[in-house]
Formats: structure tokens, sequence, C-alpha cells
């Protein structure tokens, strides 16, 4: 039995169980743990979980692939797509992401779950290795943007591996990585945070306050100001903020 990968679904089946045994490690999978799983695929890595962990919610969107998914007691599946699916009322709630995320929906599944899914403590995604390394990239970056700010505000890195394509079949055309983190406190009016941050960033060419202004979220005259409290330039761009200065600036808007 086999099943074809899907490239619209950015599907590509891990294939390699050497490298679970590095989820289990990053993730510290434990006996008692809720996980929740997003595009299982052919249940690899399903399996070793509900081998391990008290409770698994795997989210597939692909029916073709319920044959491969282990019909278990402790794992229930959801099919749909993760980011159309209300996974804030899953039961039991999951306190742990562990999946190999498919390629073109990991980093809105990462941004939504830091605010819609309260109840997680840790992440350990499987990622193409430069959104790995976007979610952790320092300011003044070429790698920093949105999700790294976001990211960080939310959570800290606890781990990281790089992962060779060879793992997966069929081969992806770029390297991946593990990358592991865990909650540390969602800073006040995450909406109004969030929202500054987005838009500062959605004209990267352009200054912090014409790309506030550009966005709708304040005038140039008020974003320039709020910068001056800061201590900042009132042309600064967005990479050249630091994650909490963002959240002093949503605070001065």
């Amino acid at each position: 039995m086999s099943a074809r990968a899907k490239k619209e679904l950015g599907q590509h089946f891990l294939v390699d169980e050497n490298i679970l045994r590095v989820i289990e490690r990053l993730a510290e999978l434990s006996p008692a743990d809720i996980v929740l799983e997003i595009g299982p695929g052919r249940g690899i890595l399903t399996r070793f979980l509900a081998d391990r962990v008290a409770f698994v919610h795997a989210v597939e969107i692909d029916r073709s692939l319920e044959p491969f998914l282990p019909a278990t007691e402790n794992v229930r599946v959801h099919w749909g797509d993760a980011l159309a699916l209300d996974l804030g009322a899953l039961d039991p709630a999951p306190r742990k992401l562990v999946a190999n995320l498919p390629y073109n929906v990991a980093t809105p599944i990462v941004v939504e779950s830091l605010s819609g899914l309260p109840e997680l403590e840790r992440w350990c995604v499987m990622v193409q290795r430069e959104v790995a390394d976007r979610f952790f990239a320092r300011s003044r970056t070429k790698a920093y943007g949105a999700v790294s700010v976001l990211v960080q505000l939310a959570t800290e890195r606890t781990g990281w591996h790089p992962v060779s394509p060879e793992v997966f079949r069929p081969r992806p055309n770029v390297d991946s990585a593990l990358v592991a983190f865990r909650r540390t406190q969602l800073p006040p009016d995450w909406p109004g945070v969030k929202r500054v941050v987005e838009a500062g960033f959605a004209h990267r060419r352009k200054t912090l306050p014409n790309s506030l202004a550009l966005s709708g979220v304040a005038s140039r005259e008020r974003a320039e100001t709020a910068l001056r409290t800061l201590g900042r330039e009132p042309d600064a761009r967005a990479e050249s903020l630091d994650p909490s200065e963002f959240v002093a600036l949503a605070e001065a808007l």
C-alpha cells in the first residue's frame, strides 16, 4: 500500500525512523503528554507518539491517507484544514505540538497556535530550514521578520537540529530543521501587538511609520512620535527594532 505525496498540500512524508529519536528528545516526550500532530501523512510519527504519550490529536486534510493512520484508543484523527478547524476546542487539550508540518502552512500554524492554543506549553516542529532560522532570527538580519518577533515574544528556543532531505519521500529540494521551543508568556494586548508587528513588516522597503500608515494602523506622524518616545529615530525600519520594542511601540500608539 502506498500513497503519493500531493505537492499542492506541501506533503513530504517522513520515512527515516532515526529522526524520531531526535524528536523524542527535543519534544521531551513523557507518558502523560497530550500531543497535537498536524500533517501526520503516513503515520510514522503518529505511531511513534502513540506508543509514548497519553493521547494524540492528529489533524490531516488528505482523506486518502486514512488507511495509513493508526486506529488506537489514544489516537484521534481530525479531518480537515488545520487553519480552519477549531483546534482550541480539542478535548483533551493538547499541551505539545509535535509535527512534521506541511511546508505551505507551517508558518501560519505556528503563529496562530501562540494565542489560539493557550494550553500549548511546547512545540517541536519539522520545517524548512529557512523557516526554522526565521523563527529565532535576530533584528537587523535578513531572516528577521514579523514571525520572528511574534514567536520570540511568546516563546524561547530550547532545541534545534538540522534534517537532511534524505529522511523524506519525495525528497524535497530544500534542507529542513527541527526546532523546539517552549512558551514563556504572551504580552498584554497580544492582538494589538500582533497587528502592529504585522503592519510594520508589511512594506519592508518603507520606514516603520510609513508602513504602519499604509496598513491603516496609525498615522505616520503618530508613529514617528511613538518611536521618539522609545528613543528611536522617526525613520526607523521594522527590522531594526527588537521584539520587546514592538510591545512598547504598540503601547505608545
